[in-house]
């Protein structure tokens, strides 16, 4: 059974239809990508799965249930995170009161103290710095400090917008070796990522976007050795 299941969703901007009936689905366990040029539709689909933009047509049923009608500030209580492009930290807070919003949902104090410290096992930096405003952390730093927050509540499906962003690339293969850990610990993820090559070589099934429409999907692995995805996305 499907984790989330997408039929014909559609999103409009005024008169521009930035998404035009796209389908997809993520299994229980997954970790998906979706990889397209700039201004495919993809950071607009993933806000629209967590009711930061209306769609204009389609469902989307997630564990089971459609969500319209869920305001977005619910969507993290029904077990769907996002990590915004751009991280969306609260850079007066320090690291760790940051991690702890991401909890701020639960009330199980005892297991979250557990979790935190997992977070600090995942991500060292933050350990050290968990005092530290986090508006004064580096670019790859913050990164962590939003993946970690998203963790912390538990969620079901986290969608993952860009996390290589803006990153020197030593960080990003730390950051996607991260993902990687997570994804095997069996959180389930939705990975949008520029970097097409990465992010399919992390990913077990994979969805191409193409100015509002899917395109391709197939096994990550198919995807990576496609001709037209190489030209296009891989730089081969």
């Amino acid at each position: 059974m499907s984790l989330l299941q997408v039929k014909n969703l559609q999103v409009s901007y005024g008169g521009i239809q930035a998404v035009k009936g796209i389908d997809f689905s993520i299994g229980k366990g997954e970790l998906v990508t979706l990889i397209g040029a700039n201004g495919a539709g993809k950071t607009t689909t993933l806000r629209t799965l967590v009711g930061m933009v209306k769609r204009s047509g389609g469902s989307i049923e997630f564990d089971g249930k459609e969500t319209a009608g869920i305001p977005s500030h619910a969507f993290v209580r029904h077990g769907l995170a996002m990590v915004p492009e751009g991280r969306g930290i609260f850079g007066k807070l320090t690291v760790e009161e940051n991690l702890l919003m991401g909890a701020y949902v639960r009330d199980d104090k005892a297991q979250i103290l557990v979790e935190m410290e997992r977070i600090y096992q995942l991500f060292p930096r933050l350990k050290e710095r968990q005092r530290q405003l986090a508006g004064t952390l580096s670019g790859g730093e913050q990164q962590m400090v939003a993946m970690g927050r998203a963790m912390l509540s538990k969620p079901k499906l986290l969608l993952l917008d860009e996390p290589s962003m803006g990153l020197a690339p030593i960080i990003v293969q730390k950051i996607f070796e991260i993902i990687q850990m997570v994804a095997a610990e069996g959180v389930t993820m939705l990975l949008v990522e520029q970097n097409a090559r990465l992010a399919l070589e992390v990913s077990q099934r994979g969805y191409v976007m193409e100015s509002g429409r899917i395109t391709m999907e197939g096994e990550a692995k198919t995807l990576l050795d496609d001709e037209r995805v190489r030209n296009a996305y891989l730089g081969d």
